[in-house]
């Protein structure tokens, strides 16, 4: 039954029980960490056969070249071919970087504000406003980069499809408007894949500013934890089938493939954007981690393999968010308290409460013992209008683990809800 068709005699009765499954929850002394989208102990075992690739000097040589030493800012040609294999983007549209895609992402959005881009006319630092647009819920770690750069972040609605484009497109003719932040595959948090239309106005935009660009996170691309591989269109050839081949820069990196703190990342962009990009790098910068970039090349061998190694992922990865969504099912749809998404690939699931449970929700689970991603965390400035909206990442835990943490949160969330109808 709906908590809002309950009479006040029964949802005080309903809270007093909750209030006791609560208290029970609380005297466990639980510690289980469901604040990132960390992969679990589980999926680092099931690649660490990646480390002895390389076991003897003869093994080191790749294109030519003794990975050991100095030398190829941009990556291993090998590299790039792989990264280009799994994009569908060209190698040489290929930069490759260390474990972190966010390195190269916060790199680009630095040197927008210290050098300006390609067709930038001054550096950002230079000009008296700039603004980002964030469609939200979205990835906290991204508007952090542009909002420590002093930008005016920009909040832009998501729909089913993807950001809104009647939003973006009317944002965009504001010349102080220079970028936005994109994850079209598997969105974090809400799951979503971007439709060919909004992928399609996305490439065809005609921005006042000349510089501005699209940061293209492309953090999942192969990341299906339900059903086949969904293929994903080249954004850089849409681009520039579209006349704009210098406003998309494409991140992805190997973080949930092999190991997070040990793995390979690239930035794909036009030629001329690399160009110019590896200029003002070499000036930072002799390489990133060659060995590691040949490690990576030989376990993973091409996008084929990579594929059959994210079904294994998958084998792990699946039965942690059927637990979450088959709880939510259970103990939280009933009562008309809350709504979800079901995503088939990423990293996360998005959950929206009724307006104004969010905080509160996240405080009981704190209390609890449970840590989960802060409530507003999905929104520019860390401000979520409606407190509503909470990330879910069940990646981490096993599955046992997994299961008490979100038994956890559906009884904080149903204390919650509870709390705010008995005060109205």
């Amino acid at each position: 039954m709906e908590y809002q068709s309950m009479s006040r005699d029964q949802l005080t009765a309903e809270f007093d029980a909750v209030s006791k499954k609560f208290a029970e929850l609380k005297g466990k002394n639980l510690k289980l960490d469901m604040s990132r989208g960390k992969p679990g102990k589980e999926q680092l075992d099931l690649v660490s056969d990646m480390l002895t690739v390389l076991s003897k000097p003869e093994d080191c040589v790749a294109d030519g070249l003794d990975v050991r030493n100095y030398g190829e800012l941009a990556g291993l040609p090998c590299a790039k071919k792989l990264f280009a294999e799994i994009l569908g983007c060209k190698p040489e549209e290929c930069f490759i970087g260390g474990n972190a895609s966010l390195t190269l992402m916060y790199d680009t959005i630095a040197k927008a504000y210290t050098h300006g881009l390609l067709h930038s006319e001054k550096p950002w630092s230079k000009l008296d406003t700039v603004k980002f647009l964030c469609p939200s819920p979205g990835y906290d770690r991204h508007f952090k980069v542009t909002q420590s750069f002093g930008a005016e972040l920009i909040t832009i609605p998501m729909t089913a499809e993807g950001p809104d484009m009647d939003a973006v497109e009317e944002a965009v003719k504001d010349p102080a408007v220079k970028g936005i932040w994109c994850v079209p595959k598997y969105s974090n948090p809400d799951g979503i894949i971007y439709s060919s239309e909004t992928i399609n106005r996305i490439a065809r935009l005609k921005p006042a500013a000349p510089d501005f660009i699209v940061m293209w996170d492309n953090a999942y691309c192969v990341h299906e934890f339900e059903g086949d591989y969904v293929p994903f269109p080249d954004m850089l050839s849409i681009c520039r089938e579209a006349g704009n081949p210098d406003m998309v820069f494409e991140y992805a990196s190997t973080s949930k493939v092999t190991f997070p703190g040990a793995g390979i990342s690239v930035m794909a962009a036009s030629v001329d954007n690399l160009k110019y990009m590896t200029d003002l790098i070499g000036i930072q910068s002799i390489s990133a981690d060659k060995v590691n970039q040949l490690r990576h090349v030989r376990y993973l061998k091409d996008k084929a393999h990579t594929l059959e190694l994210m079904k294994r992922h998958a084998q792990v990865l699946g039965p942690k968010f059927r637990a979450v969504l088959d709880a939510l099912d259970r103990e939280i749809a009933p009562l008309g308290i809350a709504s979800w998404k079901r995503p088939k690939g990423g990293y996360f699931v998005s959950l929206d409460t009724a307006d104004g449970l969010a905080k509160r929700t996240l405080a009981l689970c704190k209390e609890a013992g449970v840590v989960m991603t802060s409530a507003g965390a999905t929104y520019p400035y860390g401000k979520d209008p409606r407190d509503r909206n909470i990330r879910i990442a069940p990646s981490l835990p096993p599955v046992e683990e997994l299961e008490a943490a979100i038994e956890v949160f559906c009884v904080c969330l149903k204390l919650a809800a509870l709390e705010q109808l008995l005060n109205q």
